[in-house]
């Protein structure tokens, strides 16, 4: 349907309250297990709490910004969007910075960011800039592999470094193109060569299969360290957990507590209480998106939010995942509550673009 077709109204007021809560609560949760890192390494215990709130501070007026646009002009520019996806990631592989053995940040002077985070929104835009162009015209499986190939350069690029991002990236393209054309037989054949060319990414490097080994037995290796008192911290919070900065894995037992690992923290000060609240956020957050998604007044509106939704539930899944080693170590943060400035930044983006598809009804 067209632009004409529509009328503007007010943001969802439901899902940006849960979106400030959830960053709220991120930022208590992230001092807290922070603060000891903090004064160790650089004499400041509101270290890292400092950057996330700059960031966090850069991302709010973002998503404001965006909320306030037309979605269809984001849309519009999407082939653009997507080109410099790959030319940043490009960049990364070339020029990149390399913390704690991997390589996804690039330095613009004194501030750095990962590529990757602006790449799973490129290529939200991208596929529905792809899917509602002429759809009536491409329809069957070879459209489904068509699209999905649109994806491989990014996705080999950022599968580099990052096969976790390189997985989210594919699911969000498997997630679009169902919305698009909700057919389950052509899915079988998509979902085994999504399976093989995960396969091929693990067999390409042996630290990839080292991870795997130390997920199926961590106590036998020095690298399972991290996971073993993560479930450690998990195990001793208990029902209620020991209160709020009462943490004592997050005190150098647990490496960069306040990065992929913040889950157990949170668990070990919080309990199971805690931890199901958090859980129960971000379920209302996803069951949000699907309500715009469910009521876009058009494709383009409902492929967003339903990838923007995707996103969210496969990164929140896969970092609690790894948390009670349920999966092998990913590197997956845990959107709006792990330390980091790029994450936080371009999730704020997409709730934006979120907040902008829920402004448009049908008179």
């Amino acid at each position: 349907m067209g632009r004409e077709g529509k009328r503007e109204r007010r943001s969802d007021g439901i899902l940006l309250f849960l979106v400030l809560l959830l960053t709220v609560c991120g930022l208590v949760f992230l001092y807290s297990t922070s603060a000891y890192n903090g004064r160790v390494k650089f004499h400041d215990s509101a270290y890292y709490f400092k950057k996330q709130i700059f960031a966090t501070s850069l991302g709010l007026m973002g998503m404001y910004l965006v909320s306030c646009m037309d979605y269809h002009i984001l849309v519009r520019f999407a082939p653009f969007f997507y080109l410099v996806s790959i030319f940043l990631s490009l960049a990364v592989l070339l020029f990149g910075d390399e913390y704690n053995g991997s390589k996804r940040w690039l330095s613009l002077g004194p501030l750095s960011f990962q590529p990757s985070e602006f790449a799973k929104v490129a290529v939200i835009l991208l596929l529905t800039w792809v899917m509602t162009r002429g759809r009536e015209k491409k329809q069957g499986f070879l459209h489904m592999v068509g699209t999905m190939m649109l994806l491989f350069p990014i996705v080999g690029l950022v599968g580099t470094n990052n096969l976790s991002t390189a997985v989210i990236i594919l699911g969000i393209g498997v997630i679009l193109i169902f919305v698009s054309d909700p057919r389950y037989l052509p899915f079988v054949g998509i979902g085994a060569a999504g399976i093989l060319f995960i396969g091929f990414f693990l067999s390409m490097a042996s630290y990839r299969l080292e991870r795997l080994a130390i997920w199926r037995n961590p106590e036998a290796y020095e690298k399972g360290f991290q996971t073993i008192q993560g479930l450690y911290a998990i195990g001793s919070g208990g029902i209620f957990g020991r209160g709020l900065g009462s943490s004592l894995q997050k005190l150098g037992f647990v490496p960069e507590a306040q990065n992929d690992m913040i889950f157990s923290i949170i668990c070990e000060e919080t309990g199971l209480v805690g931890a199901c609240l958090v859980i129960f956020l971000f379920g209302l957050l996803i069951w949000r998106l699907m309500v715009i998604a469910a009521n876009a007044k058009d494709l383009s509106g409902a492929l967003i939010a339903a990838g923007i939704l995707g996103h969210m539930a496969m990164q929140v899944i896969l970092n609690i995942a790894v948390v009670t080693n349920t999966i092998p170590n990913t590197g997956i943060t845990l959107p709006f509550v792990s330390y980091g400035g790029t994450s936080v930044l371009f999730l704020l983006g997409e709730m934006g673009i979120a907040l902008s598809v829920s402004r448009y009804e049908e008179p």
